[in-house]
């Protein structure tokens, strides 16, 4: 049996904190732009959209401290590290959303049962607007590092300030379609709408979670790509099977059993191994690798699980 492993991407996990840090001040400076347009316009719509940036910084602090957690090394009460801990945070940030949305429907009906105009609209929606220019600037930020930092965290908090750019586009049309009609009634229609939208971004937030607490395998597109790699390195004398994939937070774990001809020699039955674990590292930066060594002629062997990757063998090449 062999384990290797490289350091993921940016394998400093500490370092990640920093787009914590932005996501709070960004929290913070929208917050205050917000509750001072609703201020201005006395508008449902525009206080739901200040709620939500309320969770944003509530999420954004509890990103910050899983991140911290996941950035701690393995331990000898945790083997594997803590890199599951950036789910929790996900899940976390779920809920926080649909208490953002609750406050939003509940709103939104009260006014809807008793309107009241607006005021000041064109104030408010221009600082509306400032803020949600500066959420989905972060969002790119947010959703960009999770991308290349494989990061639970980061990604999840990126698409809830994704998401709140929408909510802010759907109020300040709401808004202004209010002004541009008359109907006061508009405003807690368009808040509401908002709300069951950002119901349904909590949901999907709390199921990619759970996937990840419940070790999903990788993409499709991966294992596709981590069976082409295998298959380079397969021969007559060499074969594998019982391969699985599986994702933890920011880490990432293949395993797989390597068939070789019993009379091998088991130094060069490893060179084999080694050859294999390594071409996985360099198309999986981050990814650690688990192999273990059989004899091919032992039936033994064979049917380790019940699902596993297949990995076939190329085609020759045949001459015409």
């Amino acid at each position: 049996m062999s384990t290797s492993a490289t350091p993921a991407p940016g394998s400093d996990r500490r370092s990640l904190t920093r787009f914590a840090w932005l996501a709070i001040a960004t929290a913070i400076a929208t917050i205050t732009l917000k509750t001072a347009a609703w201020v201005v316009t006395g508008s449902v719509g525009l206080l739901s959209d200040a709620a939500e940036s309320v969770v944003n910084l509530v999420a954004a602090v509890v990103a910050l401290v899983t991140l911290r957690i996941a950035a701690r090394p393995a331990s000898k009460a945790y083997h594997y590290g803590h890199s599951k801990a950036e789910y929790f945070s996900a899940a976390i940030e779920g809920v926080m959303i649909f208490i953002a949305a609750s406050v939003i429907l509940v709103s939104s009906v009260e006014r809807f049962i008793n309107p009241q105009p607006l005021s000041d609209v064109g104030l408010g929606l221009v600082i509306a607007v400032v803020a949600s220019v500066l959420n989905g600037t972060v969002a790119m930020v947010l959703l960009r590092a999770g991308r290349v930092h494989r990061s639970a965290v980061l990604t999840a908090d990126g698409k809830h300030l994704l998401t709140d750019v929408w909510t802010s586009v759907g109020v300040v049309v709401g808004v202004g379609l209010v002004v541009l009609t008359g109907w006061d009634r508009l405003d807690p229609v368009v808040a509401f709408a908002v709300g069951v939208n950002i119901i349904i971004t909590g949901w999907k937030l709390i199921a990619d979670s759970a996937q990840g607490l419940m070790d999903v395998a990788w993409s499709k597109e991966d294992n596709a790509r981590l069976t082409e790699v295998l298959r380079a390195h397969l021969s007559a004398d060499v074969d594998v099977h019982g391969v699985r994939t599986r994702q933890s937070g920011h880490r990432r774990y293949a395993e797989m059993h390597v068939l070789v001809p019993g009379g091998w020699s088991v130094t060069r039955g490893h060179d084999v191994v080694e050859d294999i674990e390594q071409a996985v590292k360099e198309a999986f930066e981050g990814c650690e690798v688990t192999t273990h060594l059989e004899p091919r002629e032992d039936p033994r062997a064979y049917d380790d699980y019940e699902v596993e990757i297949a990995v076939a063998a190329p085609e020759p090449d045949t001459e015409e």
